[in-house]
């Protein structure tokens, strides 16, 4: 039986409860939901990365990457994404700015995905992205 073993990368901060940015057990790897915070600077209080949708998704995208890559995973790894906005006006550029990004990311297949809208973030956040990886 595979050990589970917690994953908190350098760049974000001690989660504020019990429970980790993203879990690894066997070959499976489960990110936690994040947020456009920009890396961690110790003292300080997590800060988004800016107040447009833009900046606060590829923060979004680099922090899960971030608990990916800390997993032995790559995007080409992950089976579904769940993305979760908090205003339904933003889902079309949303969609642009995920497919720019993946295309520049070299995907080779794109993964299942689900975006929803979701009001219960933070006062200024909003995006808020999990991930589910298999390693082969």
């Amino acid at each position: 039986m595979s050990e589970k073993i917690a994953l908190t990368p350098a760049t974000h901060t001690t989660p504020p409860a019990k429970f980790s940015h993203g879990v690894k057990k066997g070959n499976i790897l489960q990110v936690a939901g994040q947020v456009g915070f920009l890396p961690a600077v110790e003292g300080q209080p997590p800060t988004p990365a800016g107040p447009t949708l833009r900046e606060q998704t590829l923060q979004t995208f680099a922090n899960v990457r971030a608990i990916l890559e800390e997993g032995g995973a790559t995007w080409d790894d992950v089976m579904m994404m769940r993305v979760y906005l908090t205003d339904v006006d933003h889902f079309a550029e949303m969609n642009e700015i995920y497919n720019a990004y993946f295309e520049e990311q070299g995907l080779t297949a794109a993964p299942a995905a689900r975006t929803t809208v979701y009001v219960g973030l933070p006062k200024g956040l909003l995006i808020e992205i999990d991930a589910l990886a298999v390693l082969s």
